[in-house]
Formats: structure tokens, C-alpha cells, sequence
């Protein structure tokens, strides 16, 4: 039997109160119970790389910092990614950016799902925005989405997100075509 796809939910946001952390642990879950990947959950916030800061240009592969290999383990060792992301000022939050810059080769031929989330765009401007530097890493971007507007009437008094049926459709639909990206592109990194 073929191993498992290994699936990282990345939390994208790193500022205090967010809600990233209540939203991923839910997608986690999910991810798990449909079975197709071992998933990991990866916050950028534990990573906690600093602003860019390697001499060499990514696709080179020659790290200086120790936190920039351990980051490029992480992400190496994916089949798939989901990142988990709010909106800022109508863009991809900059913790995002910054770890997506930080590798080039790690990326490639690997797709990504966005489980996005804010106020009445539900993090689509963030989603699409990031596509584009996906895009640039060589990473397939589905069209399939989790998108979550109004995010905070979705949340307990506890703050754990609670979903609804059409969130956990939209992430089943999500899987199923992240697996069939993931085991289509497998060969092209080989």
C-alpha cells in the first residue's frame, strides 16, 4: 500500500487574538476524518521566522539559518498544503508572504487549498492575492475553497469555531480534489 499524503494546515496569522488557531483546529479535524492524508498542523507563529533574512536566493537551497532548514523540512515534507488565512487590508497577511519567500524548490509541484476568513469577503481577496505568489513557487492553487465571512458569528463563547453543513461540504470538496492534485503531481517531483 502507497503511504499517505502528507497534508500541513497552515495557520497564517500571527497577530494575538486571532482566530486563526479555533478555525484550523476545526479544519484539522475534518482533514483527519476524511482520511486520504496525514495531516500536521503548522502555525506561523510557533515557526516564527524573522523577516527574510538569508543572503542566498531561495531556489539555490544554501540556508544559512537554522530556522530557515527547519522551515524548509516542514515544507519538504508536504504532498499538500491548506492554509488557513484572514484578510489584511485586502491582502495576504505579511507572516504569509514572508514564509512563502523564505523557499522556492520546497513549493513546487505541490497544490494548496485556502480555508480563508474575515468580515463580509470571507478572506477572499487574501486567497486570491496569494495564489498569484503560489503560482510564482510553482504551487497549484485549487479553485475549491473554504470561505468564511463573518467568521466571529461562527464562534462559541469559548471561542471555538462552530460549522455549519455548507463549511464542512466546501472542505469535503476541498479534500477530495486536493488528494487528487496531490497524488497527480507526486510523480513531478520525483
Amino acid at each position: 500500500m502507497a503511504s499517505m499524503l502528507k497534508l500541513k494546515v497552515i495557520i497564517a496569522s500571527t497577530r494575538p487574538g486571532r482566530v486563526g488557531p479555533s478555525v484550523a483546529d476545526w479544519f484539522v479535524e475534518r482533514a483527519k476524518a476524511h482520511g486520504a492524508f496525514d495531516v500536521e498542523l503548522v502555525d506561523l507563529a510557533e515557526v516564527d521566522l524573522p523577516v527574510f533574512d538569508e543572503p542566498e536566493h531561495p531556489a539555490a537551497q544554501k540556508y544559512q539559518n537554522e530556522h530557515t532548514k527547519k522551515w524548509s523540512a516542514v515544507v519538504d515534507s508536504a504532498d499538500a498544503f491548506v492554509i488557513v488565512t484572514p484578510e489584511y487590508n485586502y491582502g495576504t497577511p505579511p507572516s504569509l508572504v514572508n514564509a512563502l519567500t523564505y523557499l522556492y524548490n520546497e513549493w513546487n509541484y505541490k497544490p494548496a487549498g485556502f480555508v480563508s476568513y474575515g468580515g463580509i469577503s470571507g478572506g477572499l481577496r487574501s486567497a486570491q492575492m496569494t495564489k498569484l505568489i503560489l503560482n510564482t513557487l510553482k504551487v497549484v492553487p485549487l479553485t475549491e475553497a473554504v470561505t468564511l465571512p463573518l467568521v466571529w458569528n461562527q464562534l462559541s463563547e469559548a471561542g471555538a469555531f462552530v460549522p455549519n453543513d455548507s463549511n464542512a461540504e466546501a472542505a469535503d470538496g476541498m479534500l477530495g480534489e486536493l488528494r487528487k492534485w496531490a497524488e497527480a503531481l507526486k510523480p513531478m517531483r520525483a
